[in-house]
């Protein structure tokens, strides 16, 4: 079985936050996909990280390091469709992604941003929901 994995998800486990061990248990038994913009995001948001002082370029290597050992499988998504979605539900193309992803690769969702588990519920993408 198939899991689309968003950014929050992977910054979640890589950080070692709270909801760490919820997710690894959650995505337990599926082969994690995600848009080739995951990889990209990661990067950007550790680069976010490090302008706000909040960790440091050894932790943020440490991270990245811990990041490139999770078996993901990069996919493409049809730009067409992320644009409807971007149109339909007022979301940027980042968040569109990984709807496009699940939807063309029939996959469930996981994400910790709600908006994009109601997009996704909308679209009738299986959700996986970590509280």
């Amino acid at each position: 079985m198939l899991l689309t994995i968003d950014t929050s998800i992977i910054i979640a486990v890589i950080t070692n936050e709270s909801s760490k061990n919820k997710i690894i248990t959650a995505s337990l038994g599926y082969e994690l996909i995600a848009p080739e913009s995951l990889h990209w995001e990661i990067g950007n948001a550790f680069s976010a990280m490090l302008k706000r002082k909040r960790v440091t370029l050894e932790q943020a290597k440490e991270a990245i390091n811990y990041y490139e050992q999770i078996a993901i499988r990069y996919v493409n998504v049809d730009l067409d469709s992320v644009l409807e979605y971007c149109s339909k539900y007022d979301i940027y193309a980042y968040d569109a992604y990984f709807i496009e992803c699940a939807k063309k690769y029939k996959s469930s969702l996981i994400s910790l941003d709600k908006n994009l588990i109601l997009v996704a519920k909308d679209n009738k993408i299986k959700t996986l929901e970590i509280n």
